[in-house]
Order: C-alpha cells, then sequence, then structure tokens
C-alpha cells in the first residue's frame, strides 16, 4: 500500500493493537460505514491527521481509535480522525467525535462555550453524548450550558440528553447537568426580586407622589410613592433616585433606608424584597413619564396619610408612620457605606445604623 503524505510512515495492524492496549482508556472509537476487505494500515505524517486505506480483516469490521496525547486535546476534542473508503474522504466523526469546547468553573464543574457550540443538531447530540462520558470520567460535577435564542434547536437534543431548566433570560436559556450520584448540588436559581419605593418630602412638608395608569382597580384612586424594581447590578439606593428620576423628573438624594418588606410567592412564585427609602429632592418640577404614570403631583402630608386605602391598610399605615417618625428624629434608618471584603474582593453596599455622638440626628426604638 502506498502512503502519499510528506514524511509518513505506515503502522501496522500489530503496532495499532499494541497502542490499543496500552492506552484503551484514552481511545476514541467508531464503527465502519461499509465492510471493508483487508487489514488497515495507518499513515501517519506531520501536521497532517492519520488516514486509513481498507483491504481486509479476519472477521470484516474494525474498529480504530486515536490516542488523546495532550492536556489540549482534550478540552478542545479528540482531535481529527479522517479514513479513506473508496477514495473518498469524510470528517463524519471529526465533528461528532469530539468534545465540546468548555473550560474549567472553579467548583469542579464545566462551562461550555457557547460561542463555538455546533449549529447543527445531529453534529452538536453526539458530541453531548461524548463529551458527557469525558467529564464523568474526569469526575467532573456541574456542566452549565447555556444556549442563545439563535441557538433554540439545540434545547431539546440537551434535555433529551438529561439537562435540565435552570433559567431564562431574554436572550438565552441556562441548561444543567449534575454528574455525580446523589442531589445536585449547583445553586438554585434567584429566588427573589428586589423592589424600592422613594419616599420624598420638601420643605413644605409635601409628600411626592404617584398615580399608575395601569394597576387593579381598587388603586386606581390611590397617590402612592413612587416604586420600581431594581435594576440588574444595580444599587438599592441608586435604584430608588432612579426609579423616582424616571417616573416624575424630580432629582434626589438618598438619606436611608427607613424599613423593607419581605413577601413570598408573589411573581412567578419567587419572593419580593420591598426597600422603603427616605429621599431629599433636589429639584421641585415635576415632568411625568406617561408610559407608565398617571399623574404625579406634590400632596400634603396630612392630606396623603388620610387616604382611606393607607387608613385601612396595617402595612400602607406603619410605612408611613415610620418615616413620620424619621423626620421628627424619634427613628434611625440605614445608611449606606461602602466597604471592601476579602471574601470576593469587591465593593460592597453595607447598610446599618450609625449613631454620631457629635450630631444625634434621631434615636432608634
Amino acid at each position: 500500500m502506498e502512503c502519499s503524505f510528506f514524511s509518513s510512515k505506515c503502522m501496522p495492524m500489530s503496532e495499532i493493537a499494541y497502542m490499543e492496549r496500552t492506552y484503551s482508556s484514552q481511545f476514541l472509537s467508531f464503527r465502519p460505514l461499509v465492510d471493508v476487505k483487508s487489514t488497515p494500515q495507518f499513515c501517519f505524517s506531520r501536521g497532517i491527521s492519520p488516514k486509513a486505506s481498507y483491504s481486509s480483516t479476519p472477521n470484516n469490521t474494525y474498529l480504530p481509535k486515536k490516542a488523546l496525547s495532550s492536556v489540549e486535546q482534550e478540552k478542545l476534542g479528540a482531535g481529527n480522525l479522517l479514513y479513506q473508503i473508496n477514495g473518498s474522504n469524510s470528517s463524519l466523526f471529526t465533528r461528532n467525535m469530539r468534545i465540546l469546547d468548555a473550560f474549567d468553573d472553579e467548583y469542579g464543574g464545566v462551562i461550555v462555550d457557547t460561542e463555538r457550540l455546533p449549529p447543527n443538531p445531529n453534529v452538536f447530540a453526539s458530541m453531548l453524548r461524548f463529551s458527557l462520558s469525558h467529564w464523568k470520567a474526569k469526575e467532573k460535577k456541574g456542566i452549565w450550558l447555556k444556549l442563545p435564542a439563535e441557538k433554540s434547536d439545540l434545547v431539546p437534543v440537551a434535555v433529551k440528553e438529561g439537562f435540565e431548566y435552570h433559567h431564562a433570560e431574554r436572550g438565552y436559556v441556562m441548561l444543567t447537568y449534575w454528574l455525580p450520584e446523589g442531589p445536585s448540588m449547583l445553586p438554585a436559581n434567584a429566588s427573589h426580586q428586589v423592589g424600592v419605593g422613594g419616599f420624598v418630602i420638601n420643605d413644605k412638608n409635601e409628600v411626592l407622589v404617584v398615580q399608575e395608569k395601569y394597576c387593579a382597580p381598587a388603586f386606581v384612586e390611590l397617590w402612592k410613592i413612587p416604586t420600581g424594581f431594581i435594576a440588574e447590578s444595580e444599587e438599592i439606593f441608586t435604584g430608588a433616585v432612579r426609579e423616582v428620576k424616571e417616573e416624575t423628573g424630580i432629582d434626589t438624594e438618598f438619606v436611608e433606608v427607613v424599613a423593607f418588606r419581605h413577601v413570598h410567592n408573589v411573581a412567578f412564585e419567587k419572593s419580593d424584597l420591598f426597600f422603603i427609602c427616605m429621599l431629599k429632592p433636589l429639584s421641585t418640577q415635576i415632568m411625568v413619564d406617561d408610559h407608565e404614570i398617571q399623574a404625579a403631583k406634590w400632596m400634603p402630608l396630612v392630606q396623603f396619610v388620610e387616604q382611606p386605602l393607607i387608613q385601612e391598610d396595617c402595612m400602607f399605615k406603619k410605612v408611613i408612620d415610620i418615616c413620620i417618625a424619621r423626620l421628627g428624629k424619634r427613628y434611625c434608618g440605614l445608611s449606606v457605606h461602602q466597604l471592601a471584603s476579602r471574601f470576593d474582593d469587591k465593593i460592597s453596599s453595607l447598610y446599618y445604623n450609625v449613631v454620631d455622638s457629635q450630631e444625634i440626628n434621631c434615636i432608634g426604638n
């Protein structure tokens, strides 16, 4: 048999069998697509993947294997294995018998590289099965698979292989797979949503209030403080200032968190944290956001408190009582302080109560 590669060497079947016995745990295997009639010899050349020309075998079958030669090949895949049958080449096993591109996380798990996923569902299915076997042999733990919207065809393939939904955002779905025996130790999806409300009162003892455009019929006539949700990677105190500005056009300065509410099974069965923040107004001219706000105004504090919905609701009434107590310096809220932590090497916002002996602003109860 002639090998047409530059500086190639032909490896007899006996040497292949010896390599298989030596490195059997690291080899890949495949079944031939056609019957072969003669003993194959493998031709190697520098910089070129091996090819096999088939003649005959005693039982008309052969399962060639190729060792993983480096750590890099383990990460990027099993390498390229091309075979030649009747003069034609195929990259079927090159595509299907590779490990998915991925990198290790700090907890012994694997994060699949989203950018290098194969677009073909069939190729992805073969590579995913092979990768799971490889990662299990390597004693990996949790597998994280992020599938963007443009690769949504791969979602049912992953689910069929045993992946579970973890969470979804506007542009992707995250799936996970726990390889070890026993219950999954992967962290669950976020359990809470975080909201803020801004209690803004001016020098005339007037509260900044709004009426929402979209609300339950029972609250159509209610004048309430501006509220909203914290955005991703946003601080509580900056979120309160932002929401007031967006809904009313009023600029404010954060003073304290005066109270917060915790309730469960709200939207999508998640829990809800709601922080009431005392804010100092820096402007007076109201500009209503007509996308979500019906009206906004400065309302006398007495009139605001006397609203039936506030008087009849113990939660609303208690919040207003706390805010009034803070105005009278009979109550201390939580001010924000930026501190660094060595646990995560990040700056954190720590909210706590401070009483300065030189200038006591309030007395905590």
